[in-house]
């Protein structure tokens, strides 16, 4: 029997504020000619393209108090944060496409505070190869595209952590984060103390894709709202050259196809991040043809039908 999914709404952010290289402000027209719309529609979900927020240019400045970008990053987020949470209350699935990784504060603190509103228990499934966990005080960078779940958690600027009024918007229980192979030495510490769920790539070759994931979604039910924040680099660079901080190491193209089939599995798939495609490193948009292929696995396409 095939599954009904809702209504999608797709909601371009192209914007690079947050990271260190320039070029994922494309990242939402590469998705678009990819044809990621077009082949939801082919897997009869009703999808409409919302456009794309509209916020400030990258001013490509040096940190500030050990920040790059604040204000930009904050106006981005609210920008996100308004449009996902209107979709929401409309009863659609909000698919973000980034852009970098900074825009999950936006996106997140929209679907928490719907998860509130409605009695839900949020899920937030973290494909990534770092654990976005830094502050002000340890990042090396000042790029605030690593630092989203800690800013999500209650650390970090207040702009950001009160992004939708009350912080933290989550706390760290709601977290499972997959595939992470690059993590700074101070983050290490503050992961450690925060007690984030983390299933590394040791984890995952030790164990196997399928057992890992099992315990990434253990719990999950009628009553969750699963959230995906899908980091292109996730993915090993072999098969997604366009990224900007690539990682060797990461999962194949066998492991994400079944970590994006075993999410659709469940059913309570409500929202998704696509985010850190970078167009300008990529090869004939080959990272994003690869993306569109593990985002229709998200909405049920597999090798065989299955119940």
């Amino acid at each position: 029997m095939s599954r009904v999914f809702p209504a999608v709404s797709l909601i371009g952010v192209p914007t690079d504020v947050g990271a260190g290289h320039r070029g994922a402000r494309m990242g939402p027209d590469a998705l678009r000619i990819a044809g990621l719309g077009e082949a939801l529609v082919a897997r009869g979900v009703d999808v409409v393209d919302t456009g794309n927020v509209e916020g400030p240019r990258n001013p490509w400045q040096d940190p500030v108090r050990g920040y790059r970008h604040l204000d930009e990053v904050v106006a981005w987020n609210l920008g996100l944060m308004d449009a996902t949470y209107a979709e929401l209350q409309k009863g659609r699935l909000p698919i973000m496409l980034g852009g970098d990784h900074c825009l999950a504060i936006g996106s997140i603190t929209a679907v928490a505070r719907h998860c509130r509103e409605t009695g839900k228990q949020l899920r937030v499934l973290w494909l990534d190869a770092h654990s976005d966990f830094n502050t002000s005080e340890v990042t090396p960078s000042g790029n605030i595209h690593g630092m989203p779940v800690s800013c999500l958690c209650g650390i970090g600027p207040e702009a950001l952590t009160r992004l939708g009024g009350d912080a933290p918007a989550i706390t760290p229980s709601m977290i499972r984060q997959i595939g992470i192979r690059s993590v700074d030495p101070e983050e290490k510490r503050l992961i450690k103390d925060h007690a984030i769920d983390v299933y590394d790539m040791r984890y995952i070759d030790e164990v196997g894709m399928k057992r890992t994931m099992e315990a990434a979604l253990d719990g999950v039910d009628e009553n969750t709202h699963l959230h995906v924040s899908f980091d292109v680099d996730f993915l090993d660079p072999s098969i997604a050259p366009g990224v900007g901080t690539t990682v060797p190491g990461g999962p194949n193209y066998r492991e994400a196809q079944l970590v994006m089939e075993m999410i659709a599995d469940t059913g309570r798939m409500s929202s998704l991040d696509i985010v850190e495609l970078n167009p300008v490193l990529d090869r004939r948009n080959r990272t994003a043809k690869l993306t569109v292929d593990l985002v229709e696995s998200l909405f049920g396409k597999s090798t065989l039908m299955r119940d």
